[in-house]
């Protein structure tokens, strides 16, 4: 486990002090759910690029719910 300082201005440090009042989580748990927030919506945007070109390029079909069942 590594140890990594970070430093806060102000603002930064009130809304951080406002969010553990809300969450009840203490800092680094905080910080550590923004992170995989921010990661998780880097991989959702790679994925939906990636249907997209196979869409662009007529490789996609849907199905109705009649089909599935």
């Amino acid at each position: 486990m590594g140890i990594t300082s970070i430093r806060f201005n102000k603002n930064e440090e009130a809304a951080l002090n406002y969010l553990r009042e809300i969450f009840h989580y203490d800092a680094s748990t905080l910080i550590k759910k923004a992170l995989w927030e921010m990661y998780e919506d880097i991989k959702d945007r790679e994925i939906i690029n990636s249907f997209e070109k196979e869409e662009d390029a007529g490789n996609t079909s849907f199905s109705t719910i009649d089909d599935l069942l």
